[in-house]
């Protein structure tokens, strides 16, 4: 048999049987006077079980182990290994499909933020009435990546503290009135007399705890870095002083 006949009657392509080759799984066959690789049933039956195993979710460097030693035995152990690792796999797509389902029947639908957890979407969408603020936007944007990049057990503990926060009387209305004072200086510079009064308002919204470490972010933080450079330097001035406020009332 040709190549493409061997690829044929396998049900592979040609590609297919020469990157096994190259892979070392399947022998080279003899040439013909031709130049012509001239395949036999060996080749065939070798071909039809690297598909099989393929087929099953086995890796290359698996099928190789596998072809190596024909006990039934070790394609035993190999096998109960993949039925392991694809119930796992299952497992992580039920739970996967489990956090789609929340976020697409939650109420309000997806945030323009995009996919986050059906606790912060429900957060969001209690702000709705903020939406209109273009710090409030800026804030949610930060959020939705910090709930994304901390480790699971700080972005819960971060979603939750807000849900207190959003949870008290008039808590939407403090932000909304906080965000328009920051909206405010949007055009402002970082000396203009209305800086302390958004510093302040912004202060009084946010719990103490939120953010564990407030003394050390006003410096060092990355994040807060390119938060700062993403605002108007008279914003940018009135969070700094936002985070002193805070501080101070840690201490």
């Amino acid at each position: 048999m040709r190549i493409g006949e061997l690829a044929g009657v396998v049900g592979v392509t040609t590609r297919a049987v020469r990157h096994y080759h190259h892979q070392g799984l399947l022998p080279e066959p003899e040439r013909r006077a031709n130049g012509y690789r001239e395949y036999g049933l060996r080749h065939a039956v070798v071909l039809a079980r690297i598909r099989r195993l393929t087929e099953l979710g086995l890796g290359l460097a698996e099928v190789r182990d596998v072809l190596a030693d024909d006990a039934a035995k070790d394609l035993v152990e190999v096998l109960t290994e993949l039925d392991e690792d694809l119930a796992r796999q299952e497992e992580a797509i039920r739970e996967r499909r489990g956090r789609l389902r929340a976020l697409l029947e939650a109420e309000g639908g997806l945030p323009a933020e995009g996919p986050v957890s059906p606790e912060l979407a429900a957060l969001f969408a209690g702000a709705a009435q903020l939406s209109d603020s273009p710090m409030a936007a800026k804030d949610r944007e930060v959020i939705a990546f910090l709930e994304t990049a901390m480790p699971p057990e700080a972005g819960q503990r971060l979603v939750s503290s807000l849900g207190e926060v959003f949870g008290r009387p008039d808590a939407v209305a403090r932000a909304g009135h906080a965000y328009a004072l920051l909206d405010a200086l949007a055009d402002a510079e970082p000396d203009d007399p209305r800086v302390d009064g958004a510093a302040r308002a912004l202060a009084d919204c946010v719990p103490p705890g939120l953010f564990p470490e407030i003394g050390d972010l006003d410096h060092d933080d990355s994040v807060l870095r390119a938060f700062y450079e993403d605002l108007a330097p008279a914003q940018a001035e009135a969070l700094r002083r936002t985070l002193r406020l805070l501080a101070e009332e840690r201490r």
